[in-house]
């Protein structure tokens, strides 16, 4: 980690309150997470929510389920008495949590959850049979009105590519805020796209393409209309994990700054590095860190600043499993 990243403060991130240890879920239970309190809140400044308690349902409460049709929306019923209908003040609460909390960074939500579930949370025909699957009501109203905020659910967070993808999409919309959006400029959009340029490489070449050309016309459009395109696209583009392939490219991209600077053993070193790695012999953090090693000695401004070297904290160790 970087002198810049060791002194910098912990990064607001909203959570749902029953990972705290909050004792806020229907039966009056919790679901403690020692991943997100015994590692993350290290790095991250955790702001809990349970919008089914901010709803008004009490603690422990009758429990609540999605009801509805393929082709609807559902509706957020109660498991008992379906006359039980939160649908409304779910989203009004949504709302407000989403205009009082622009600040965040991130989301981690709970599985399962009628109300926090990312995806795959059942859905009941109105006859009281399971019918499909979606995402629980306060994360299609985080979606609606929030749509670049990074989310993931805690259990996916043991997915070792989906834990570094989450905690790389925080860092990269973390850059964002205090760069971009702090002082907006089409300078500061054009630097933001030059240090990210091969973190979106590696996570979508056609993307990291698509927005090259769009910046190059940037500034006939209004500012907050080039800065509104460029974020959603590119949140989006580090939305998809990036495979070995996409990493590969990347990396090779990054070695070609040092061609010319290296010597002949050295570049070997590194060209089988890589190889290594796109073959799955070795994990990412081992061409990685052979190649900041020479890019600190030898690389140019420019691809010392690109944070796909350095994305998030080195002691979270995300890449030494991918």
């Amino acid at each position: 980690m970087t002198e810049q990243s060791a002194s910098r403060e912990r990064i607001p991130v909203g959570i749902s309150a029953c990972l705290t240890g909050e004792q806020v879920r229907y039966n009056g239970g919790h679901k403690r997470s020692r991943y997100c309190l015994e590692v993350l809140q290290e790095r991250f400044a955790f702001e809990p929510f349970c919008p089914e308690l901010a709803a008004g349902l009490g603690v422990p409460r009758e429990p609540i389920r999605l009801v509805g049709l393929h082709d609807e929306t559902p509706r957020v019923l109660g498991t008992q008495d379906p006359s039980l209908d939160v649908t409304e003040r779910l989203e009004e609460v949504s709302q407000a949590f989403v205009d009082g909390h622009r600040h965040l960074r991130g989301f981690i939500l709970m599985k399962g959850s009628p109300s926090c579930g990312l995806e795959r949370v059942k859905v009941y025909h109105p006859n009281g049979m399971p019918s499909h699957s979606d995402s629980g009501a306060f994360v299609r109203a985080l979606r609606r009105h929030f749509p670049e905020l990074p989310l993931e659910e805690e259990a996916r967070l043991n997915d070792a590519v989906l834990r570094e993808n989450f905690i790389t999409r925080v860092y990269a919309f973390d850059d964002w805020k205090r760069q971009v959006e702090a002082a907006p400029s089409y300078h500061a959009l054009l630097q933001f796209h030059s240090r990210q340029k091969y973190l979106l490489m590696a996570h979508h070449v056609e993307t990291y393409r698509e927005l090259g050309r769009y910046l190059a016309d940037a500034s006939k459009r209004p500012l907050d209309e080039a800065m509104a395109h460029y974020l959603q696209r590119f949140m989006a583009a580090l939305g998809r994990p990036a495979t070995r392939k996409g990493h590969t490219n990347a990396l090779l991209h990054v070695l070609g700054y040092l061609k010319q600077a290296v010597d002949g053993e050295a570049r070997q070193d590194l060209l089988t590095a890589i190889e290594d790695y796109r073959q799955g012999h070795v994990h990412l953090v081992v061409p990685i860190r052979l190649l900041t090693h020479y890019v600190k000695r030898y690389g140019s401004d420019y691809i010392r600043a690109q944070t796909y070297l350095d994305p998030h904290p080195f002691e979270l160790g995300l890449r030494n499993t991918i």
